[in-house]
């Protein structure tokens, strides 16, 4: 075990705890889009992204992306991290990490740490299916999905897989594969699922006809907020060290996220006269979401390009799914699918030393392009599995009349605004 780093571990312990409040913050993000009869479905639903990830991360997640022998460089062995096994140990009764890492902090923080991406991850998924899938489908699925997408994909990228800087096509292509936070394991992966479910399960009962506004805009605004917080992170964590990259990471993914709040609400003005709050949060996130696996090799004029072009495109990708008619609730694909593909190719012309802008060569964006596209496939592939087998079997939406009364009565048996109380409420005070 090498000299311990208290810095490091200090840092990235308190990095694992903001990315754990970004799942937080995508809950009052989606919650505040939602209607008023479906909010307490959507916060429940972020409840158990947090509480099912952890399980599994704890039994096999773990083991799969990052403890396990690979296996083919897709996935690792679950059976040998099975419940942290070799990766936390007693000392005198007391348990403790078994090692440090490379950087010289315990690796029971890089669990820790891991652990909060996983969560966020599958968190993002329930925005596409908002106000139509029972709880308990949900559940199964966050389980099955962090067991045969996220924690292969994790390792697939970050832990010396086919995907990684070290993969087998990094070294075809003379170029390394880089995704510094997530635009694929993350972004990409999270955004295909959500479209696959939508395309499963269908559109809610007046999808494109029928007003279906945000019930609590400020809720939407403060969640935002958490998200740009937490990104520091997430994105500044994944220096894995208190250091300069890691102070850079900070102020890039600032830039990115400002460019593209400014960028999304001019464009915003242009089409609707309006510069609008949900506009403002919708670009901050999609700014965040395409700085994500550049944050480390763009300079920062490129990190604010990157961000206004992630502030356009975005903005008006969110608006195909009525031409296209797929009902992504809360814009999962448009934000973090597109923006996760826009920051992943982008960088291939961007990146410090090795992107065509600097080198003249295509090597970096070829292997940025490839990458994108097999963390489609592989994405699309093992949700369609997962998702159609829940379907035919459980089945993944509530009745018809149940959607349409609120989710949150049909599931919780609970309203989240008690308007009838507060009405007679006030009368009593009256008489």
């Amino acid at each position: 075990m090498g000299q311990l780093d208290s810095g490091n571990t200090a840092w990235i312990l308190t990095c694992a705890c903001l990315v754990f409040l970004m799942t937080p913050g995508v809950a009052l993000f989606y919650g505040g889009m939602v209607r008023a009869k479906a909010v307490l479905n959507m916060l429940i639903m972020e409840a158990a992204a947090l509480s099912v990830t952890m399980i599994i991360w704890g039994l096999w997640g773990w083991s799969i992306a990052y403890a396990g022998n690979s296996i083919g460089g897709i996935f690792g062995d679950p059976a040998t991290g099975f419940l942290l096994r070799d990766t936390m140990v007693a000392q005198d009764g007391v348990f403790t990490s078994a090692a440090n890492n490379s950087n010289n902090y315990p690796v029971s923080v890089d669990v820790a740490f891991q652990a909060a991406f996983a969560m966020i991850t599958v968190a993002l998924i329930c925005g596409a299916i908002a106000e139509r899938v029972k709880y308990s489908t949900w559940m199964i699925f966050v389980a099955l999905w962090i067991t045969f997408d996220y924690a292969p994909m994790a390792h697939m990228v970050w832990n010396g897989g086919l995907l990684s800087a070290d993969g087998p096509i990094s070294q075809a292509l003379g170029a390394q594969a880089h995704d510094f936070a997530g635009g694929t394991v993350v972004h990409i992966n999270a955004a295909v699922a959500a479209l696959i479910i939508v395309l499963i399960i269908g559109k809610r009962k007046g999808f494109g006809t029928e007003p279906m506004r945000p019930h609590n805009v400020p809720f939407v605004m403060l969640g935002a907020f958490l998200l740009w917080f937490g990104w520091f992170g997430f994105n500044a964590g994944s220096a894995f060290a208190a250091n300069g990259t890691a102070g850079y990471a900070w102020v890039s993914t600032s830039l990115a996220a400002a460019a593209a709040m400014l960028a999304w609400g001019f464009t915003e003005k242009i089409r609707t006269g309006h510069y609008t709050a949900m506009g403002a949060a919708s670009g901050i996130v999609a700014g965040l979401v395409a700085i994500t696996p550049a944050a480390d090799v763009v300079s920062p004029i490129w990190a604010i390009v990157l961000g206004a072009i992630a502030g356009v495109v975005t903005c008006l990708a969110c608006s195909l799914k009525f031409k296209l008619g797929y009902d992504d609730s809360l814009d999962v694909v448009g934000v973090h699918g597109v923006g996760g593909l826009v920051g992943t190719v982008l960088l291939g012309f961007f990146m410090e030393g090795t992107g065509l802008f600097y080198s003249g060569k295509w090597n970096q964006l070829g292997v940025q392009v490839i990458i994108a596209l097999i963390a489609i496939a592989f994405s699309a592939v093992i949700t369609t599995i997962i998702a159609f087998a829940l379907e035919k079997t459980i089945g993944w939406r509530v009745t018809q009349a149940q959607e349409v009364a609120g989710i949150d009565l049909a599931d919780q048996g609970e309203r989240a605004y008690d308007f009838a109380g507060t009405a007679s409420s006030v009368i009593r005070e009256m008489k």
